[in-house]
């Protein structure tokens, strides 16, 4: 039998006796008979279940050790709990076997219900959630976003997806080009006022939900720059939205941040270049990322989803000449790319 089919045996009895003790918990009498239904998965090895019986549903979250460990996830579910988010209610752990049983919080996340026409009306929601963890006072013990996890992120470009995906290595005057590229985004986001980073907030982490959104995925949060979650909201890795729009949805962050006491930068060109080179930061570690999925993981799929971020970064090259050196170095990977083939 498989080991995924055994740890879900592991699963289903670990999960019997909390079922009944949470049903007598909350007085909800005679825990029905229902199986486990896949709910999702995703880029990790974690995998989702349903529990659904007699009006009631619940989440069962399987996270595998050594790769996965529940603990932070546990942690900063409370930690945001404070700041009244819609984050999944704990019921019962099981830390050691990497087991969570949650409360649902909808089956529909944002990325599958968001058009142009509801857009505003779903994003003013995960705005103002996303200022209310913002708020939180910096005490939790968190890691903080600094040189060396900032550097190790866009390391994973050239390790993955320069070396691994187009099987090409820098040479001795591209790797001092990109050590200077590096330099540069590293010093802007370390220059930012550090707030709490959920890390991955974008509509498929958020949840069609009462109230909106749910909030998921949250378990690798960081203390780091404020720019980091609203420019991740809007330049998201499965979907794109005209510049026009994603500077309005930016200026009106940036106003009602000014407003809760948020320390954004005092003028709003200087947030927006904040934004672009924090979203640059980003979109170099996604690709690196989605080429490590595909080429460690088996996960070819994400692989689809890299010129989006490549699209990205254009946009900002157009108005950011600072970052020319970064265009150069793109167009000389893709041409040798394209001579190799």
């Amino acid at each position: 039998m498989p080991d995924q089919d055994v740890r879900l045996q592991r699963l289903q009895q670990w999960l019997e006796p909390q079922l009944q003790a949470l049903f007598a918990t909350k007085g909800w009498g005679t825990v029905p008979d229902a199986a486990l239904q896949p709910a999702s998965s995703d880029a990790s090895f974690r995998r989702y279940f349903r529990w659904e019986a007699a009006g009631r549903s619940l989440i069962v979250m399987d996270a595998p050790p050594p790769q996965e460990n529940c603990q932070p996830f546990v942690e900063v579910a409370n930690l945001l709990a404070r700041a009244n988010l819609n984050v999944p209610h704990i019921h019962a752990a099981n830390l050691e076997e990497g087991f969570l049983l949650l409360s649902d919080l909808g089956r529909q996340t944002y990325l599958e219900v968001i058009d142009s026409d509801n857009a505003d009306s779903l994003f003013d929601p995960a705005i103002d959630a996303l200022l209310a963890y913002q708020q939180l006072p910096m005490d939790a013990g968190l890691p903080h976003y600094d040189d060396a996890l900032l550097r190790r992120e866009l390391q994973l470009f050239p390790d993955w997806y320069v070396a691994r995906e187009l099987g090409l290595a820098l040479d001795a005057k591209q790797q001092e080009a990109w050590q200077r590229i590096c330099t540069l985004l590293i010093d802007s986001a370390l220059a930012q006022p550090k707030v709490l980073v959920h890390r991955d907030y974008m509509p498929r982490n958020l949840m069609l939900s009462a109230p909106n959104p749910g909030v998921l995925d949250f378990q690798d949060a960081v203390y780091g720059p404020v720019t980091y979650d609203i420019t991740s909201l809007f330049k998201d890795a499965f979907l794109s939205w005209p510049e026009a729009r994603v500077q309005g949805w930016l200026e009106a962050y940036w106003h009602k941040a000014r407003a809760a006491g948020i320390a954004v930068p005092d003028e709003l060109q200087e947030f927006l270049r904040a934004s672009d080179l924090m979203g640059v930061q980003r979109h170099l570690k996604v690709i690196g990322i989605f080429a490590r999925i595909c080429h460690r993981d088996g996960k070819p799929r994400y692989l689809a989803d890299v010129p989006r971020f490549f699209a990205y970064i254009d946009a900002v090259l157009e108005r950011r000449p600072e970052l020319a050196e970064l265009g150069e170095l793109i167009a000389q990977l893709k041409g040798a790319a394209e001579a190799a083939r």
